[in-house]
């Protein structure tokens, strides 16, 4: 089974947007959101919400038995990361601080400190008889996302059906532990991009992580007409890269109306959609393997 990585440098770039119609136009049988701290994809996803199937543990966190705590403070006095607090005279830990280190386990002179197993997340699945939507919601204040996006993709994996072609997987935005989880394995990565000062910094940033990682890339703009110089701005640094840049998505209105109807723009008449279709057909090319110009 291929797997094409939807990613942007930052959000609010269409990057779900782009994903939504690849998953229609694509006529795709597994997909993903691994954008764990804030997934969008299920609500334009032609699949029922999906629902939780367990939970993912990080770091496991410190807890103290107030049975056999003395109060010594070694604990607080020696915390790098301020988890520990003295309340009410009762020594305890803030588990959103705690980064599970096991310092004061270690140091506890009445072997009071222990550790307990902290969520990091929450697994989820949609499926039907030939569609697999796998995603994950990080818990609030947890790190390892990466791990988790490890998890939705083996997921994925583990329920595509047999002979499955194409999965299509929407990524965090930015160049984080997440990212770097969604990269793994995939055969084409495609950079949404925006024509902004902001927008070619943040690509300039994805084109190093993920042309150094060794993965095929392809770079598509949206809202490029939004500035015609910034637009070839990202043209030029796609050429430089030696980067195919399958093309430029108009700034359209009827895709914030599509996106709050709950739906994706892959039929859509208009501009935008029109847009996709071609640039989902390069892609598709790319996948088949053959070359794109940069």
């Amino acid at each position: 089974m291929q797997q094409l990585l939807i990613l942007s440098g930052k959000g609010g770039t269409g990057k779900t947007t782009v994903a939504g119609a690849f998953i229609e136009l694509a006529d795709a049988r597994a997909w993903a959101d691994c954008d764990v701290d804030a997934p969008n994809l299920h609500l334009i996803a032609p699949l029922e919400a999906p629902h939780a199937l367990g939970s993912l543990a990080g770091l496991p966190k410190a807890v103290i038995d107030q049975a056999t705590c003395t109060a010594c403070d070694l604990c607080r006095t020696e915390c790098r990361f301020g988890a520990i607090a003295v309340v009410e005279g009762r020594y305890v830990v803030d588990p959103f601080a705690c980064e599970g280190c096991g310092l004061c386990a270690r140091l506890c002179p009445a072997g009071a400190i222990g550790e307990r197993p902290w969520q990091t997340g929450i697994v989820a699945l949609a499926a039907d008889e030939g569609h697999v939507f796998s995603t994950a919601v990080l818990t609030m204040g947890s790190g390892n996302s990466g791990k988790l996006v490890w998890a939705v993709k083996r997921q994925l994996v583990d329920r595509a059906l047999p002979g499955t072609p194409l999965a299509i997987i929407d990524g965090s935005p930015g160049i984080g532990c997440p990212v770097m989880s969604s990269i793994s394995g995939v055969d084409l990565v495609l950079l949404v991009a925006e024509p902004s000062v902001a927008g070619l910094s943040d690509l300039k940033r994805l084109l190093d992580v993920a042309v150094g990682l060794g993965v095929d890339v392809a770079v598509c703009t949206n809202r490029a007409d939004v500035s015609e110089a910034m637009a070839e701005s990202v043209r030029d640094l796609c050429s430089l890269w030696g980067v195919p840049h399958l093309g430029d998505i108009p700034f359209d209105p009827a895709v914030p109306a599509a996106i709050n109807a709950g739906r994706t723009v892959a039929a859509d008449p208009g501009p935008a959609g029109t847009a996709i279709r071609s640039i989902v057909e390069a892609v598709l090319r790319q996948l088949d393997g053959v070359p794109a110009t940069p």
